[in-house]
């Protein structure tokens, strides 16, 4: 049985006031041409569909023909589960007209699948709450899911019972994954754990969590889950929050974190994003493989030293989206930004890195004469701060900012 694992897909989510729309699109038809080529049986969405919990219309209609295209009109199930990002009444809505499609979706952690089966062969033969077994087509054998979406304070307490999150979850989860292990994951099929958690191999340092991602671990949310509390019938575990695609650890059956297809903060610049293949057998250990994901534009950073080293640099990757920090004597002027942009429509942010010709010291201190005008007063200022003399064109802003006050 061959199983394609992706997550947080952030559908709507921008760079800045960049839309990432067009890369979302090509990116996710590049997850469909792999799921096609690699003839792949199941698709595992682990979380954080959307990046909001009410997204955009062009990004709810990219979720859908994706989905729809990877269930190949029924013959591929594709199951989903909600993140942290998304809403769980949001992403279960469709459920009814979705099944049809082959598709399922479980936005809570008791959420139960109702059974069905389609002309094409997929039939739901068993479910429960967090637990769905699959009979695929052309399959002898079943894949069995223990599903468990994300669960803030709130659905801890609603939906597994949880009053102490701080130390329960790790044992309630434990106790339900075993559970259902126990009752419904023999050597006959695959068995497979599918969630949005914050996962570590006990013992090992905790991996940052992403910049601009809503973290699961603070209060109100729910502390680490460790590898050992995946049942010892579990082949793989997919999982997703985390944007780097990863092992969790390397002992017993494959734990991974996928990794989000594209790069969105430049904390992950310079990363490769992937969609994991993983080829499995009743009784045997899960084979993964990573493939590298093209279609994202790639995020760089660079410190460039003047306007000259920036340009140059700018028209040699125009395909990038950049974070730029310019070396300069003095501030920006606005010629000088519309000369930046006019060379790359990229850049997301330009970030002056004044140098100090001056050697002024922003720790020495003097005393403030209050005697002197409104502008030398804010010249003192600026050149405390910034430790250099204020450009005519920040004067001029001043001296009309100045002006209006005084009407």
């Amino acid at each position: 049985m061959r199983i394609l694992h992706t997550s947080d897909w952030h559908l709507g989510k921008k760079l800045e006031d960049f839309s990432r729309i067009e890369e979302q699109q090509a990116v996710l038809q590049e997850i469909v041409n792999i799921a096609d080529s690699e003839q792949v049986d199941a698709v595992l969405l682990a979380g954080d569909l959307f990046d909001t919990f009410n997204p955009p219309t062009e990004a709810v209609e990219v979720f859908y023909r994706t989905l729809k295209c990877l269930s190949k009109d029924g013959s591929r199930p594709v199951i989903v589960i909600a993140g942290n990002h998304d809403s769980p009444d949001r992403i279960e809505a469709p459920d009814p007209l979705a099944r049809e499609c082959g598709i399922v979706f479980a936005g809570y952690p008791n959420s139960k699948v109702l059974p069905f089966e389609l002309e094409s062969g997929l039939k739901v033969t068993r479910s429960e709450e967090g637990f769905l077994e699959l009979k695929l087509p052309a399959k002898d054998e079943y894949l069995r899911l223990l599903l468990t979406p994300y669960a803030n304070e709130y659905r801890l307490k609603t939906c597994l019972g949880i009053e102490n999150s701080e130390e329960a979850l790790r044992e309630v989860l434990e106790q339900k994954w075993k559970a259902i292990a126990d009752k419904f994951c023999d050597n006959t099929g695959v068995n497979i754990l599918v969630c949005h958690l914050f996962m570590v191999s006990k013992g090992n340092e905790f991996p940052e969590e992403p910049v601009d991602e809503k973290p699961i671990l603070h209060v109100g949310g729910a502390q680490a889950i460790y590898t050992d509390n995946i049942p010892s019938q579990i082949q793989y575990t997919a999982l997703g929050h985390l944007h780097r695609m990863h092992r969790v650890s390397k002992k017993g059956s494959p734990v991974y974190y996928s990794g989000s297809p594209l790069s969105y903060s430049f904390g992950e610049a310079d990363q490769k994003k992937y969609v994991l293949i993983v080829d499995v057998e009743p009784e045997k250990t899960a084979e993964v493989r990573q493939l590298e994901l093209t279609k994202g534009k790639p995020l760089l950073r660079k410190r460039a030293e003047g306007m000259q080293d920036a340009l140059q640099w700018l028209s040699e990757n125009t395909e990038a989206l950049v974070e730029l920090t310019l070396v300069t004597d003095t501030f920006l002027t606005a010629e000088e930004r519309r000369e930046l942009n006019a060379v790359h429509a990229g850049i997301i942010s330009i970030i002056p890195e004044v140098s100090n010709a001056k050697g002024f010291s922003s720790n020495k201190r003097k005393q403030i004469d209050l005697t002197q005008s409104m502008e030398d007063l804010f010249r003192d200022y600026f050149q405390h701060e910034k430790g250099q003399e204020p450009n005519d064109e920040i004067m001029n802003l001043f001296t009309e900012i100045l002006a209006q006050e005084e009407e």
